[in-house]
């Protein structure tokens, strides 16, 4: 489980790519290493990846097909930066919201609004999940925990503050980039819930 507060922008050493798998080696620094053990989950642009070895240039993960089909993990380059989260803790505070580092989905930034202190951006999305996208509620955007903005039928926006915008690739990316995304599981399963009790309670009408 992850808590959806990036703790570090990391390189991209070296990708391999065999038929099915990849193999991205990652560059952590020595903070975001320790009591790093085989076997170990670290969100990757929200992507939770599992720790396959490690040594003194690198630590690596393993990226199975299906996972690359989902997210936007397959349009990751060698040299490019990503956000990287440790596994939470218990005891650890919660600054953002629980995440799972399941990706639904991924949304494309079709606009931006920046000032020289904040941005709003803005992402379209595929409308099977806009029920999911409420303002002022949560969502995980390429691992970070962010409150929804305005939203319209088939897009949402968000606002970045300026430790956002630093500390996260969030804001550095090209329109027409694609984002993974994380719906918030409570909305989900309240969402759900309702639309499953007014379907029983018109069946039996």
């Amino acid at each position: 489980m992850f808590t959806g507060i990036i703790q570090a922008k990391c390189q991209v050493h070296l990708i391999t790519k065999q038929a099915g798998l990849w193999r991205f080696s990652m560059v952590f620094d020595q903070a975001l290493r320790e009591g790093l053990n085989h076997g170990a989950s670290v969100a990757h642009n929200g992507v939770c990846l599992t720790v396959a070895g490690q040594d003194q240039s690198a630590v690596y993960f393993d990226v199975m097909q299906e996972t690359l089909r989902v997210t936007n993990l397959s349009d990751v380059e060698t040299g490019d930066t990503i956000n990287v989260e440790r596994a939470m803790r218990y005891g650890d505070e919660v600054g953002g919201h629980i995440l799972s580092g399941h990706i639904q989905a991924t949304a494309k930034l079709i606009g931006r609004v920046a000032t020289e202190q904040n941005s709003t951006l803005r992402f379209e999305c595929d409308v099977q999940w806009m029920k999911y996208i409420l303002p002022k509620g949560f969502i995980a955007v390429e691992g970070a925990s962010l409150t929804i903005g305005d939203t319209g039928a088939n897009w949402f926006e968000i606002h970045l503050i300026p430790e956002t915008r630093t500390l996260t690739t969030l804001d550095s990316k090209a329109i027409g980039s694609d984002y993974n995304i994380e719906i918030d599981s409570q909305t989900q399963a309240i969402v759900d819930t309702v639309e499953r009790v007014l379907a029983a309670k018109a069946m039996g009408a």
